[in-house]
């Protein structure tokens, strides 16, 4: 499970979905485009500050892979690689659904957060335009 895990992080990272590097995930996430913030388990001290920074006060959240920097950067086709940005909701859901599966205990909070925010997503994008006016308060719309 874990390789197929490492490998769908380099599917993630074909698709455009992912950021990897130190000042990519941080540009992503101060962007307000990244959606999980990925550390991996051996990174410094200095990287987690730095991760943390990133993600405070921010609705992206933090976790810490089960992998490897030399993992991480070579699922992702790459040197040593610390940190990587999600910034696609539909991968994050299931990349945090793969790492609950294989650490149900220490992911399984996340993934739940994760498939929530996914589910309200879905349910906001499946909305008519009168729907989204009614739950906003606008009581005229020129459609």
């Amino acid at each position: 499970m874990r390789e197929k895990t490492l490998k769908f992080l380099g599917l993630m990272r074909r698709a455009s979905a992912l950021q990897a590097g130190e000042n990519n995930a941080g540009e992503a996430v101060r962007g307000g485009k990244a959606k999980l913030l990925l550390l991996a388990s051996d990174a410094s001290e200095n990287a987690k500050r730095r991760a943390e920074s990133f993600v405070g006060g921010r609705s992206c959240l933090l976790l810490a892979l089960p992998f490897t920097k030399a993992e991480l950067g070579g699922a992702l086709g790459q040197g040593d690689c610390s940190m990587a940005a999600v910034t696609e909701l539909g991968f994050a859901n299931a990349l945090a659904k793969r790492l609950a599966e294989l650490d149900p205990g220490r992911f399984g909070d996340a993934a739940g957060e994760v498939a929530r925010r996914f589910s309200k997503a879905e349910r906001r994008r499946s909305e008519t335009a009168k729907e989204r006016n009614k739950r906003n308060g606008k009581r005229r719309t020129n459609v």
